[in-house]
């Protein structure tokens, strides 16, 4: 998945082509009866809106059984994000609206990395709607989509949402 982070252009379109060719035209993998590894992806944070900045937290989490070399998170909001961004390390723009982060290693009940985006928008807004959920899971199986699949209304006060 590091592929995502270091190519700029082009990235989506790729990422895109290569989930396809895992996932095949028949639907999920797992849905196919693919046996693979199992695992348990969740995330919790916090997301606040102050200003026309977006601020999110993230904790990837794995209950297993088994661990998880890598997964990739995907964030999307509901308004446009200006054009230049200051991203976290591992996380790459998706496009107008996306951003997505790779977890790093998520050991069997254990915690990946913790993700920080400070996210600015390209108009100030009075609300955002945020969606988290995994855009790859690094091959594992998941078939509690419920704790890994957020969303999150954040209104302009500067409080934080939690999830």
């Amino acid at each position: 998945m590091k592929e995502v982070v270091a190519v700029r252009r082009g990235a989506v379109r790729s990422v895109v082509v290569a989930g396809l060719l895992v996932l095949g035209a028949g639907g999920p993998a797992h849905a196919r009866g693919w046996a693979g590894p199992e695992a348990d992806v969740a995330y919790h944070g916090r997301v606040a809106l102050s200003q026309g900045h977006v601020r999110i937290l993230l904790v990837p989490e794995n209950d297993g059984p088994s661990e998880v070399p890598n997964a990739t998170l995907r964030v999307r909001l509901s308004a446009d994000l200006a054009d230049r961004q200051a991203l976290a390390e591992g996380c790459a723009r998706a496009g107008l609206r996306e951003v997505v982060c790779e977890t790093g290693p998520m050991p069997l009940h254990g915690r990946g990395r913790h993700v920080g985006l400070d996210l600015g928008l390209r108009e100030r807004a009075t609300e955002v709607v945020v969606r988290v959920d995994t855009w790859w899971n690094g091959g594992a199986t998941d078939r509690n989509r419920a704790n890994n699949e957020h969303v999150v209304l954040a209104l302009d006060t500067g409080d934080a949402y939690a999830f």
